[in-house]
């Protein structure tokens, strides 16, 4: 996979290891005794993982796939193969009946996202059971491209110890896995969020993460205007216009909560 532009290109081997470094560093310094990483068969969470075991080693990562009623099987046999050839301990915990006991409880009919929001809040919940249980560390597996456009659920997969991947946009992480010798099938698969039947990132972002991850580069890494950045990303200014809205409409998923406490 070709990147789209040089200045997305980087030494894998050297981020891996500096990747590793930091991982190794965060858990230690915390004084905890492993990681937890949930595994859903996508190319972030395959990545992070391999990470982490390279990090701190397969005894001490702890994997927990959370299918919903609605996961492909095909997801949930890509994990299944991730952590057996990592040699990781795991668990399989079907999110769907959790989700539906909350909602089933709830006075109100919730709305498609908020009933899919249920999902993800309460697979970090069962990340947080498993570490607070254990001593362990969650690891989480947003990438800098969701981060900075805002598509992760807050108090969702957005809640956890620390980013392994954060600074790293998906073309980034995609070939980040290649090198680290991920399945093909991994590395290349549609981002899917799988919150619904169906449900892919295709269907809720402007764009392909091609276009996007130039077009962020050029936005908040060299912090040219919408205009600027759009011609040297080879998209519409309309795009552009739509991805600076979208990262100032979700900025308080990056943010400590409002307070009247000082700074």
């Amino acid at each position: 996979m070709q990147l789209p532009v040089s200045a997305l290109s980087m030494d894998y081997a050297r981020e891996a290891n500096r990747i590793a470094k930091f991982v190794r560093k965060t858990v230690d310094s915390a004084g905890a005794r492993g990681v937890v990483v949930g595994i859903s068969g996508g190319v972030d969470s395959a990545v992070v993982g391999a990470l982490c075991v390279r990090a701190v080693g397969s005894a001490r990562v702890y994997g927990l796939l959370m299918p919903s009623r609605h996961t492909p099987e095909r997801e949930l046999l890509d994990a299944r193969a991730l952590v057996r050839s990592w040699g990781i301990r795991a668990d399989e915990v079907l999110i769907g009946d959790i989700a539906e006991q909350v909602r089933s409880a709830a006075r109100v009919n919730g709305t498609k996202i908020a009933r899919a929001n249920v999902e993800a809040r309460g697979r970090m919940t069962l990340l947080y059971y498993y570490a607070n249980s254990m001593g362990y560390l969650v690891a989480g597996t947003g990438d800098r491209s969701e981060v900075l456009l805002g598509y992760f659920t807050k108090w969702g997969d957005g809640g956890v110890d620390f980013l392994p991947v954060a600074h790293l946009y998906k073309t980034q992480v995609r070939r980040l896995g290649a090198y680290l010798g991920l399945p093909e099938n991994i590395v290349n698969k549609p981002a899917s969020p799988g919150l619904w039947p169906g449900h892919t990132a295709a269907q809720e972002l402007p764009a392909d993460y091609v276009k996007l991850d130039p077009l962020l580069h050029f936005l908040f890494d060299l912090r040219l205007p919408p205009e600027k950045a759009a011609a040297r990303a080879g998209v519409s200014a309309s795009l552009a216009n739509e991805v600076v809205e979208m990262h100032m409409r979700t900025a308080h998923k990056r943010s400590m909560p409002p307070s009247m406490a000082r700074r």
